[in-house]
């Protein structure tokens, strides 16, 4: 298993980033979050979980290594893959996702893009005690987040561009223009759907180029 890569960013995409290790480029899948954190050019660890099937070696990083450890807990629930475990992690952090769990918070579990209600119940039931207790300040911060809902979408958005490489002007006018897209998705789901509206920016920002 690879525990974790560290190099330079060699570069960024909507979904993973490149680290340069050992003169090899190790293409690394990410949540919006963790490469909002990662600068093109510029020193990064991320711990890894290496995903293994018959036809593909996939590669997933996270910020933190708590974050890997709720990533791989996830997939022993049945019906989890590792791409519906990240999806999780997008929404929300390991300790909110602890929260969740220890509550029954089904509608937090409904705000991740691909989990109905049914599919948040049988989840419920199945990861309830997997998980572990959050910390004092992770379930402080997941009770805010289940009265809040997620993360403001704007500047996990506009903090996901900028470690791209756009501008703070740039950011700011394609999250403007994708505003109507996150207000439609809140209205039908109740979440805005980052990785799909960071998609969305990027297409704005290259028809302005």
């Amino acid at each position: 298993m690879i525990a974790f890569v560290s190099g330079p960013v060699a570069a960024l995409a909507p979904t993973s980033a490149v680290i340069e290790v050992g003169g090899v480029g190790m293409l690394v899948h990410c949540t919006p979050a963790t490469l909002a954190g990662l600068r093109a050019g510029e020193e990064a660890r991320l711990a890894t979980s290496l995903v293994v099937r018959e036809d593909s070696l996939t590669l997933y990083g996270f910020a933190e290594d708590d974050e890997r450890q709720v990533f791989e807990l996830l997939q022993t629930a049945s019906g989890v893959g590792p791409r519906l475990a990240q999806a999780m992690l997008g929404v929300h952090s390991p300790d909110a996702l602890r929260t969740a769990f220890a509550t029954g918070d089904e509608k937090a579990l409904t705000a991740v893009p691909g989990i109905g209600k049914r599919g948040a119940q049988k989840l419920l039931l199945e990861l309830k005690d997997k998980l572990g207790a959050p910390s004092v300040t992770g379930g402080l911060v997941g009770a805010q987040r289940a009265a809040s809902g997620p993360a403001p979408w704007t500047e996990q958005l506009s903090a996901a561009l900028i470690g791209l490489g756009y501008a703070a002007r740039e950011a700011e006018d394609a999250v403007t223009a994708v505003s109507p897209q996150a207000e439609a998705a809140i209205a039908e789901t109740g979440s805005a759907p980052v990785p799909q509206l960071l998609r969305a920016a990027l297409q704005t920002l290259n028809r302005a180029r």
